[in-house]
């Protein structure tokens, strides 16, 4: 029994507002992720909550008495849900407030959408262990994890300043890098750009500084997730990385998501939490009855590339890869666990990078540098043209929805980020 699941996620449930009540809808009256818009680009910030093709101004509808999303994340999980069932009831068909919301409501694609909440500090964890293994068996084919990796949530800080939402385009990065017939490294565009698959956590309550969040509560806060791409230019990472690990390979840009699913939304879609027998077991700080009876979560994940010449030709972007985040090596609870384990203050609006998210099969993979073999196998794609690595125009455009025998799909919506030349020194 899933003592997770409420009135919220009944199947059966149909919204007043039609859109929601389409098949291929991401966002029907069961999954209302929060987010942040306005009325144009300069307009005054509303937190909104998505319903199918529309958007419900949350404080004008009288649920909440703050414009600020981070002051909303902070809240309790029992306000948190509260709102929820609120909402829910709300946009219901035969709901009485309908004829009240109707003037709340404004489609999506006539306003713009910002980050969804104010992202203090962002830290970037590696828990996809088809990634790692791949990448590893590139440069270490002997022993491709490190001999911690099964041990402990490995990650690192990024840089929260360069972080974007979706629709963002950035310029090519200039970084130093050293070629393997150069004696001395060489200050240069980057030619082996790439994505990254991920999704990110939002962190809702706080702990205070030096009070570590247990395993027990460790899902309390975590506010939602959102889909995430952790751009990478990967010379530049094989130069810097050793000894203090990314830098300037991943700060130029990342991409997020603007609508934030709840873990709430998520709770049909739960999965066991499952270890081989024959790897470690977490230790105990990583390890609860709860998280392993349905610790994971079942995100169905996509990656699809537009290229310049797609554009032009009036054709769709070609899907490059498809995984799951069931296939990760550990959960929402042992990254927030970790994180805080050391007396860590994590903050409302912290993000916490899954990492590359790939699956078993080499067509699972989360990134090109596993898809071409670290550029040794060109792709090619639907059109013709072949990619080793990105190159300036082509967009990248993730996508996640969660289906489940019983329960209404819902979706995450799209991540779009889309490359530039690089803008000359001055």
């Amino acid at each position: 029994m899933n003592e997770l699941l409420n009135a919220t996620h009944d199947p059966q449930l149909r919204s007043w507002v039609a859109s929601a009540n389409e098949a291929g809808s991401d966002f029907p009256v069961q999954n209302l992720p929060f987010g942040t818009y306005s009325q144009g680009p300069q307009g005054a910030r509303k937190i909104g909550v998505a319903i199918g093709s529309q958007v419900l101004d949350v404080r004008a509808a009288g649920l909440v008495d703050t414009a600020d999303m981070n002051e909303l994340m902070a809240q309790s999980p029992q306000v948190l849900s509260a709102l929820r069932a609120a909402l829910s009831q709300g946009l219901v068909e035969g709901s009485a407030q309908q004829a009240a919301w109707e003037r709340f409501l404004s489609p999506q694609d006539s306003v713009t959408l910002h980050l969804p909440c104010r992202i203090g500090d962002y830290t970037d964890f590696y828990t996809g262990i088809h990634h790692a293994t791949t990448v590893g068996k590139l440069f270490r084919p002997d022993a491709p994890l490190l001999p911690n990796y099964k041990w402990v949530p490995i990650g690192y800080h990024g840089r929260a300043s360069s972080i974007g939402v979706s629709g963002q385009v950035f310029h090519r990065p200039l970084g130093q890098t050293r070629g393997p017939n150069e004696e001395v490294p060489v200050l240069r565009p980057s030619h082996r750009l790439d994505y990254e698959l991920e999704l990110g956590v939002l962190v809702g309550q706080g702990n205070a500084l030096g009070e570590p969040i247990g395993m027990g509560q460790a899902e309390a806060h975590a506010f939602g997730m959102v889909l995430l791409n952790d751009w990478s230019a990967r010379d530049v990472q094989a130069w810097e990385y050793q000894p203090l690990g990314p830098f300037l390979s991943k700060n130029f840009a990342s991409t997020i998501s603007p609508w934030i699913v709840t873990m709430e939304a998520l709770a049909p879609f739960r999965v066991p939490f499952v270890r081989p027998d024959a790897d470690p077991q977490p230790l105990p700080y990583l390890d609860s009855e709860g998280n392993r009876r349905q610790g994971g979560v079942d995100v169905a994940l996509e990656v699809w590339i537009e290229t310049q010449a797609m554009r032009e030709a009036g054709q769709g972007p070609a899907r490059l890869s498809q995984s799951n985040f069931r296939d990760a090596y550990w959960t929402v609870a042992q990254l927030l666990s970790h994180h805080s384990v050391n007396g860590c203050n994590l903050q409302p609006g912290d993000l916490l990078g899954s990492g590359t998210l790939s699956g078993p099969r080499p067509e699972q993979a989360g990134s090109l540098l596993e898809l071409s073999m670290g550029g040794k196998n060109a792709l090619t794609l639907a059109n013709g043209e072949t990619r080793t690595f990105l190159q300036d125009g082509d967009a990248i455009i993730l996508r996640a929805s969660c289906a489940r025998e019983g329960f209404r799909r819902i979706g995450f919506g799209e991540c779009r980020g889309q490359v530039l030349p690089a803008r000359r020194l001055q």
